[in-house]
């Protein structure tokens, strides 16, 4: 089967002869000074249409392959009839009728999809962006080279993104290459795209797959890291230190620690993730923070605690904040054991009644 069908291989329906005048003499000439097309052509015989690239391209057949002349004109408009003449405007359909199919791309061998490549190159160049053939013919030259974007996506399999999404981010670089192509500057497509589909990717990792978004700087920073702790891990058989990495590549232990900080904004870890304990990762990570109580208690207690004899004041705060011992107390304020018990018991039952009296709902 034929990879590449062009209007020469495809059978010709002979034009309808129109009545021919009696006359011997030429038509009188038009508007303008021209003279009309002869009667006896077709539509297609009376177009002009632009030949693009002349250049032979490559159709493979059932064990040979055979160059074709690219002689045959594709998707251009056709030229306006001439004043007089019986020549009809071309349709949509007759500006797609020229263009080559290849009826599986994917299926073209290396070197026949480099051929075909450039010569669909050079008849793309000449049509107006937008049009019917020139959108068939960049759809042609994706499906061509989407083993581009294959290869380019074998330098980041050891990513943790899927591959699909890899390969579809590639295939907009090779689409952005096809368009910004310029045949006239003489190198092959392969070596134009390539840059720019790796160049897409990694825009990709570096836009798209950060859990948290980080400066630029960071992001460069911690592929550096990456790269300078695999070496170091290599040569000094252990994992280096912040001052090694730091020395190994002339920065700070600042700016190493800022990025190994920032290498854990890279991936978020779920917390329904199971941990080594029996559980999910959030009941490790959560406990229950008594001290929350306490703040409400304490707001409460402070009131009461002001409108306490300064005596007592100060044995509440020698023995609660300062952890002093009924006997130390004692030597301090110069009284006995006992005194500083009775003084210490009457101000907590104060404090108790009075928080109960402020926490008990209305009415009770």
């Amino acid at each position: 089967m034929n990879h590449l069908t062009t209007a020469a291989e495809r059978p010709v329906v002979p034009a309808t002869r129109r009545p021919t005048s009696s006359s011997p003499r030429s038509p009188a000439p038009g508007p303008g000074g021209r003279r009309p097309a002869k009667s006896g052509r077709g539509p297609a015989e009376a177009a002009t249409p632009d030949a693009i690239g002349r250049e032979p391209f490559t159709t493979v057949r059932a064990g040979a392959t055979t160059a074709q002349s690219a002689d045959t004109t594709i998707g251009t408009p056709r030229a306006a009839p001439e004043p007089g003449g019986g020549a009809a405007p071309a349709t949509r359909a007759d500006a797609l009728a020229d263009l080559p199919s290849v009826p599986d791309p994917r299926s073209v061998p290396y070197r026949e999809a480099r051929e075909l490549t450039r010569a669909l190159l050079v008849r793309m160049a000449g049509l107006e962006e937008g049009t019917p053939a020139h959108s068939r013919l960049r759809g042609m030259l994706v499906e061509l080279n989407l083993s581009l974007v294959k290869l380019a996506a074998r330098r980041f399999t050891t990513r943790t993104e899927p591959q699909d999404d890899i390969l579809q981010v590639g295939t907009i670089g090779l689409i952005k290459a096809i368009d910004r192509f310029d045949i006239d500057r003489g190198v092959e497509l392969a070596t134009f795209a390539m840059p720019t589909i790796v160049g897409e990717i990694k825009r990709f990792f570096r836009d798209a797959t950060w859990a948290v978004h980080v400066p630029r700087r960071l992001q460069e920073l911690r592929s550096t890291l990456v790269e300078a702790h695999t070496h170091l891990e290599q040569q000094l058989d252990r994992a280096p230190t912040v001052a090694e990495l730091a020395e190994h590549l002339s920065l700070s232990r600042e700016e190493v620690t800022e990025g190994l900080t920032a290498s854990n904004a890279y991936a978020a870890t779920s917390l329904d993730t199971p941990s080594e304990d029996d559980g999910a990762l959030e009941r490790s990570i959560g406990f229950e923070d008594t001290r929350l109580l306490q703040v409400e208690e304490n707001l409460s207690l402070k009131p009461l605690i002001a409108a306490l004899p300064e005596r007592e004041r100060v044995i509440i705060h020698l023995r609660f904040t300062e952890e002093m011992i009924q006997s130390a107390i004692a030597d301090r304020l110069g009284i006995s054991q006992m005194h500083v018990s009775r003084l210490l018991s009457r101000a907590l039952t104060a404090l108790r009644t009075n928080l109960t009296v402020q926490s008990a709902p209305p009415g009770d």
